[in-house]
């Protein structure tokens, strides 16, 4: 497997039952695995983007503590990492909305905005613009755009990540992707 070429499910399989077994080189190789898509679909669900890292490190953890839970009868290693992604960042949303509500916490702090070269302003920009329009997505939709986009999953992993059936994904996807082409073009 290269750094390019997502895991095979018997390597995933494979990782999960030594996890299962205690090995603990088990959890370098799954946080290698899945660990860059369950932080960009972190950074992408959460109010607070910069919080992505800490609920990573938080489904990992799980993943460690409750490897034995796994059941490969029931579907892929990602979607199983991915459930628990998305049920946590539900979680730390549902919190520091709260939290920020009450005044418990500070509102985000402003990304930065600083722009690079003229053609590099132009891509963030557009990544800005399209983040900004995923975020009013309604929240099935935007979980399944994020489960595709910054996980890299299959229609059926993202469906067992959600909880759902396969045609009830690509109905969420269908029209995820129109409501975002739709004010994309409006925005231009």
């Amino acid at each position: 497997m290269t750094a390019h070429q997502p895991p095979t499910q018997a390597d995933a399989k494979a990782v999960m039952a030594a996890l299962a077994r205690g090995e603990r080189a088990a959890l370098a190789r799954l946080i290698a695995m899945y660990g860059p898509g369950i932080r960009r679909y972190a950074a992408q669900s959460l109010t607070v983007s910069s919080e992505a890292e800490d609920v990573a490190q938080e489904v990992f953890l799980r993943a460690w503590r409750h490897a034995e839970r796994y059941d490969p009868s029931k579907g892929a290693v990602s979607s199983w990492l991915y459930r628990i992604a998305v049920n946590l960042c539900i979680d730390h949303n549902r919190r520091g909305g709260f939290r920020r509500f009450v005044g418990i916490d500070s509102m985000p702090e402003p990304e930065d905005d600083m722009p690079g070269a003229e053609t590099e302003y132009g891509a963030r920009q557009r990544l800005a613009q399209t983040q900004a329009v995923i975020r009013t997505l309604p929240t099935r939709q935007k979980q399944a755009i994020l489960l595709k986009a910054a996980g890299e999953l299959s229609g059926a992993e993202i469906a067992m990540a959600l909880g759902t059936s396969e045609g009830a994904v690509e109905q969420l996807l269908v029209r995820a992707r129109a409501t975002l082409r739709a004010r994309l073009e409006l925005e231009e």
